[in-house]
């Protein structure tokens, strides 16, 4: 089965510092039975299943969707890329700025996206991040 899906999933969750059964009830449906049986490559999730994983986890759906067979993987996403590595590494600070971002509302995360694509109104939008996601957001985005 998917072996190497099962070593991308592990990968993330260690990576995020979870064990099986925070990572299971953190993705809706999956026990921690079922968290292991993917690691270990005897059963495998479908693409929603890995999708929530990859979410909980802070690596990107595509990481892990590369990972899965090409025909299960390319009949239900869109990422058929023969290229897969098996887990994005994000830094402590990546992983925090995507922890607020998560925690943010809608505005402030249309704020903050204006803000990445480089918004002429950046002073104005930075005061906001600043205030609703924190001083670790805005120092991350400004540290050079």
């Amino acid at each position: 089965m998917g072996k190497k899906l099962g070593n991308a999933i592990r990968a993330a969750r260690t990576d995020a510092g979870y064990t099986q059964e925070q990572l299971a009830r953190k993705v809706r449906g999956v026990t921690t039975s079922d968290i292991g049986r993917y690691e270990r490559g005897e059963s495998e999730p479908n693409a929603e299943t890995v999708k929530s994983i990859a979410k909980a986890c802070g690596v990107t759906q595509k990481s892990l969707l590369d990972c899965m067979p090409k025909s299960t993987s390319r009949s239900t996403s869109s990422y058929g890329s023969s290229s897969a590595k098996s887990s994005m590494q994000v830094t402590a600070t990546e992983r925090r700025l995507v922890e607020l971002y998560r925690q943010a509302t809608t505005e402030d995360r249309k704020q903050a996206m204006a803000l990445l694509r480089g918004s002429s109104d950046a002073g104005n939008i930075v005061e906001g991040i600043g205030e609703a996601l924190g001083d670790a957001l805005a120092g991350a985005l400004f540290r050079k």
